[in-house]
């Protein structure tokens, strides 16, 4: 999760759309991968807990239609709420969903993200694809996937036992 700072109320309404794709390699089963997303104290660890975050409100849902919650407050900077919708899940193949985002409040993104899950030598190949509606210029897809990154990094710290 980035600290970046949120910019000024816009003077204009806007809308950016923007996606990417990351593909990441853990040294890890696929049932590891797997259980990270759908197991709530494993994903806890990685995706809700950091020392530069005080959690808020934490909901875990892991079912089609199922929703989650991840708020709190980076130390020294904004308070970031987010909250998706499980759309769909097949084990150890797919999870996709819908999510907001709010940064103080304001309403700054909508997107759709999806991961794949692949068996490869060695362990898995986890692959993330993201469009997203970036609202009113309080972020950018670029800063988005500079966040999505942050977080595969912490599951990759997970796995390997760090955190």
């Amino acid at each position: 999760m980035t600290d970046a700072p949120l910019k000024a109320a816009p003077r204009e309404r806007s809308l950016a759309h923007a996606g990417f794709t990351l593909t990441r390699e853990y040294p890890s089963p696929i049932a590891d991968v797997w259980n990270a997303f759908a197991i709530e104290s494993r994903k806890k660890r990685w995706f809700g807990e950091d020392d530069s975050w005080a959690i808020g409100e934490w909901r875990f849902d892991f079912r089609v239609g199922g929703r989650d919650v991840a708020e709190g407050t980076f130390h020294d900077g904004p308070h970031s709420r987010y909250e998706a919708e499980y759309t769909s899940i097949v084990e150890h193949e797919r999870i996709v969903t819908t999510y907001n985002m709010w940064i103080d409040g304001t309403h700054i993104s909508t997107s759709v993200a999806s991961y794949e899950f692949e068996r490869v030598d060695g362990g898995t190949r986890l692959t993330h694809t993201e469009h997203g509606v970036h609202l009113d210029g309080f972020d950018t897809g670029e800063q988005r996937e500079a966040g999505t990154v942050e977080l595969l990094e912490s599951l990759r710290s997970f796995l390997s036992g760090e955190r």
